[in-house]
């Protein structure tokens, strides 16, 4: 018997998401943290197995029984040249060399067990599942919708959004160009400026919201309830963080990445291929730097062929050969509870709101 989905505002007390971060970070602490102060988190299955996902998920009910989400992969096209990656190898061996570490193996790794992630989630449904890299196909939308699921696709165009409406999914997240971490495109075109073309944000939810009639979550470069209340205004039902939680006690990220955030060392961010060959907003140190310009269009293959080497830094402590995603917002990290976080974001967002209405009085 098939059920009609929630709508995210049904799903949380308020119109705040915490953005799936692959990689660890998003662990099932950080998740609970969030939904048991009334937002909506988030579980990365992206780069884990199907059992792995499922054990994250089974934790996390154990935790809470709030409303959560869980974020998966779109498979990728087998457009990555063999013969770039090998060159990107060689171009990378004094790097594992200095590490004393090997390179990875990254054939046959561009689905990401996106089938039978899916079937855990047709099996056993969670509230809500997203979807990056791509828009699924409209028959595995109407099978979550079946279930009772929401489903957002993530959009960074007017086009993308169209397909994702198109298809039938319940919620867009707009993502603007200053988000941290890989961009949500459905193709990564490598003729696009290196991958340093996009929209910001409030440019992206003001030509969504005129093209599709679906909800909208804003992500991008969000790291106050002013921010919240903005992208609010403009269109948005919810805004979705990321790098704000990164620096969060339930985070799983590294000590070194948190650090880095408000680091005076690194004091920007910017798009670049060197860690996984998709386009990934990070914060610039000495490996983006050396690799980024010549870095190959090849994801997911660069991001196995580098994942030992990144390990091998984090473990000798060197943030200078690390993958620090973060958003162009990073120097406004604040280090909190999850949970105390969502409720300082939550009273600046009303406060804001409530400037607006007497500014308007």
């Amino acid at each position: 018997m098939s059920t009609s989905p929630p709508s995210l505002s049904e799903l949380t007390a308020h119109p705040l998401v915490q953005a799936p971060m692959a990689g660890g970070v998003s662990r099932p602490e950080l998740v609970a943290a969030v939904c048991e102060a009334g937002g909506l988190g988030f579980l990365a299955a992206g780069y884990k197995t199907p059992e792995a996902m499922y054990e994250e998920i089974r934790q996390l009910r154990q935790l809470t029984g709030r409303p959560f989400g869980v974020n998966l992969f779109m498979p990728q096209p087998r457009t990555a040249d063999p013969a770039a990656v090998d060159v990107y190898r060689e171009q990378l061996a004094g790097e594992a060399a200095w590490y004393e570490t090997e390179l990875g193996d990254p054939e046959g790794k561009t689905d990401d067990a996106y089938e039978a992630k899916l079937a855990i989630l047709h099996d056993d449904p969670v509230p809500v599942v997203s979807f990056h890299f791509g828009c699924p196909a409209r028959r595995v939308l109407e099978r979550f919708a079946a279930l009772g699921t929401c489903t957002v696709v993530t959009a960074t165009s007017v086009a993308e959004a169209r397909v994702a409406q198109a298809a039938g999914a319940q919620a867009v997240c707009v993502q603007g160009i200053e988000a941290g971490g890989h961009q949500g495109t459905h193709r990564d075109d490598p003729q696009g400026d290196r991958g340093s073309a996009g929209i910001g944000l409030l440019s992206l939810i003001a030509q969504v919201r005129e093209a599709v009639q679906l909800p909208l979550v804003a992500a991008g470069g969000l790291m106050r309830g002013r921010q919240i209340a903005a992208v609010r205004a403009a269109g948005a039902v919810a805004a979705q963080l990321g790098t704000a939680f990164l620096a969060t006690e339930e985070s799983g990220a590294h000590p070194l990445h948190k650090r880095a955030l408000t680091d005076p060392l690194f004091t920007r961010t910017e798009l670049t291929r060197a860690f996984s060959g998709r386009p990934a907003r990070g914060l610039v140190n000495r490996f983006v730097r050396e690799h980024g310009p010549y870095a190959p269009t090849a994801y997911p293959q660069l991001h196995y062929l580098t994942a030992g080497l990144r390990r091998a830094a984090a473990k000798a402590g060197d943030a200078q050969a690390m993958a620090l995603w973060a958003g162009q917002g990073h120097r406004l990290a604040r280090e909190l509870p999850a949970g105390q976080l969502v409720e300082v974001l939550v009273a600046e967002c009303d406060a804001a709101r409530a400037e607006l209405r007497e500014a308007g009085s």
